[in-house]
């Protein structure tokens, strides 16, 4: 059975930092196409970054603008988010998605087959 967990979202002021982390068990996320989602209230959910170790592959959306970084701890079976920089409009739940196949590459949440439960981040200015 897959789990994934997500920690490290939080209260935090603009111009702060903030790192998620999710903890991932019945699955090797360095085989598996890793990703980030957000959804704020009221809009849908988003691909924030995703990564495949096996594809040596990363790709942020445009609106990351090289503040968010994708990385993942082989040993520890965990895959994170750095976040630098956060602006309110990224208040959001966040949440690690993991895809069976090991290919990212152009993937929407709709490939995805398990999700964590969310982690919240919220950003004021």
């Amino acid at each position: 059975q897959v789990q994934l967990v997500e920690s490290g979202g939080g209260s935090v002021q603009a111009g702060e930092s903030l790192r998620l982390s999710c903890a991932a068990s019945g699955l090797t996320t360095s085989r598996a196409c890793m990703g980030w989602f957000r959804q704020a209230p009221g809009k849908e959910r988003e691909g924030v970054a995703f990564l495949s170790n096996v594809f040596a592959y990363t790709s942020y959306a445009d609106f990351v603008e090289g503040r968010f970084t994708i990385s993942q701890d082989k040993a520890k079976n965990t895959l994170y988010l750095q976040m630098t920089s956060l602006k309110p409009e990224d208040t959001a739940m966040y949440y690690c998605a993991a895809r069976s196949s090991s290919d990212c590459a152009g993937v929407s949440s709709l490939v995805f087959n398990y999700w964590g439960q969310g982690t919240q981040v919220t950003v004021s200015s």
